[in-house]
């Protein structure tokens, strides 16, 4: 089986009457999840059981008995073993030397409770706290400054995030996570999206009454080359690298660049690898890719994708 972030290391179970083969149980949790997965010897999938819930998910319907039977045999060696206390925090260590408590590293934020636009948002608040006198001035005037752009930016990023949750409303397979900080840098992902369909990494652009034209790798705002495609196609492969580090399997990740408001869209050729969408048009062709993960893969990249410290690589 796979290993995934929150898994305990794998315990064969011995074989005896009641199953034909020894049994590999992985525990997963994080964020509030528990759940035991199991595979036989050969490591063939059984199905996992969801710890909280008590709602087992059998591989086939063929294996839901033995699904039963394994968890079974499981707490039943849980009940005659020593508790294996996992915890993100540990509890407080008295230190002879400081004589005061030691903490151990505090949990990874959940980044499932970022707004979209956030880190826009953000940026806006600075520049306006920097110049006040020149923001509101700016704003009669309707001149473009820092502020202004920021403020569009975050503005167009909700508006994608209202279509994201039109999807997830349809088919809620479909997992989101906003304003996503990577590095060190201040750089962030304006939205990654998992669901059947694959990965996803968007980039919002959100240019109000503008004309856009897409050749190939190259995209004209009103007349000016942007470089929205290099960049796209360098987040998604970041994404896929942080992503496949933190599930232990690869995970392929596509950039698509998320026009906003645009009067005009132009297309004469599309890049290779990265995809130009529509924000109106975005919860249709997601739900129209080809399905590529299942639905315990769109879990274990989603559980991956909002722990914060999985876009922070180790120094």
């Amino acid at each position: 089986m796979t290993d995934i972030p929150g898994v305990s290391e794998p315990v064969t179970a011995p074989a005896d009457a009641t199953s034909p083969a020894a049994w590999e149980f992985r525990r997963w949790r994080r964020f509030g999840h528990d759940r035991l997965y199991v595979a036989r010897a050969d490591g063939t999938a059984v199905g996992h059981w969801d710890l909280v819930a008590d709602i087992g998910s059998p591989e086939t319907d063929e294996s839901e008995e033995e699904l039963r039977a394994a968890v079974t045999s499981w707490r039943a060696d849980q009940d005659s073993a020593q508790p294996d206390p996992v915890s993100t925090i540990a509890e407080p260590v008295e230190d002879a030397d400081a004589a005061a408590p030691v903490l151990a590293e505090a949990a990874p934020t959940d980044l499932a409770d970022v707004r979209a636009g956030a880190a826009a948002r953000a940026q806006a608040r600075a520049a306006k706290e920097a110049a006040p006198v020149r923001t509101v001035l700016a704003r009669l005037l309707r001149v473009h400054n820092d502020e202004r752009a920021w403020r569009i930016g975050a503005d167009g990023e909700e508006m994608v995030a209202a279509r994201l949750a039109k999807l997830a409303g349809k088919d809620p397979r479909w997992k989101f996570l906003h304003a996503v900080p990577v590095g060190e840098r201040g750089s962030d992902i304006d939205h990654v999206v998992v669901g059947p369909g694959g990965v996803f990494t968007l980039n919002a652009k959100h240019h109000p009454k503008a004309k856009i034209w897409i050749g190939g790798d190259t995209i004209m705002v009103n007349g000016q080359r942007v470089p929205y495609v290099r960049n796209s196609r360098h987040e998604a492969s970041r994404a896929a690298r942080l992503l496949t580090a933190a599930c232990g399997w690869p995970v392929e990740v596509r950039g698509v660049v998320v026009p906003v408001n645009a009067s005009e869209i132009t297309v004469k050729a599309a890049a290779q690898d990265v995809v130009v969408v529509p924000r109106m048009q975005l919860h249709r062709w997601l739900r129209k890719q080809e399905v590529v993960l299942s639905d315990d893969q769109v879990e274990q990249v989603y559980a991956a994708a909002r722990c914060s410290t999985t876009w922070q690589p180790a120094r």
